[in-house]
This record gives structure tokens, sequence and C-alpha cells, in this order.
């Protein structure tokens, strides 16, 4: 089974993400390196939203939201999670 993590963020995420960035994807490469998270990125135009796909229990992916510099500083203004009823693929 997999997880959405789906994020809404701040109308100014872009010019606040740079001072974080590094640590977030740090964050996300390590969790993408044990075969947790499989895909993960903004959704442009407008960036108001990221999108990370995850074949981890729900634990993982709320410990990961926990510890996310973006949420963390408040680029992330809401979270989700969500199973993903994957038919093909």
């Amino acid at each position: 089974m997999h997880l959405l993590l789906e994020y809404s963020l701040t109308d100014d995420y872009l010019e606040r993400r740079s001072a974080l960035r590094e640590e977030h994807l740090a964050l996300a490469q390590a969790a993408h390196e044990r075969g947790e998270l499989l895909l993960a990125g903004a959704l442009p135009d407008p960036y108001d939203r990221a999108v990370l796909v995850w074949t981890a229990p729900r634990e993982t992916v709320e410990d990961f939201v926990a510890r996310d510099p973006y949420v963390v500083h408040g680029l992330v203004t809401g979270w989700a999670i969500r199973p993903w009823n994957v038919v093909v693929g």
C-alpha cells in the first residue's frame, strides 16, 4: 500500500525555502534511500502544495512530518496523510 503526504504551503514558500532546503532534502533523501519515500516534490504554478508518495507505515510518515524543517519552521501550513489505492504501476 502507498500513502500520500500532501503539504499546503505558505504564499512565500519559494522565498523562504532556501534557508531550509538542504536539511529538508537530506531528510527526504535518507527516507528515499531506505526505500520508504518513492517520489516527492512541489506542485508549480502556483507553488501552493507538495506531494510525497510513501511505501512506509503511517508512523514513519508522521515521524518525517514532525522532523521536517519545512513543517517545523512554518513553510507548511497544513498536511494530510491519505492511503492511495494504486491500481496500475
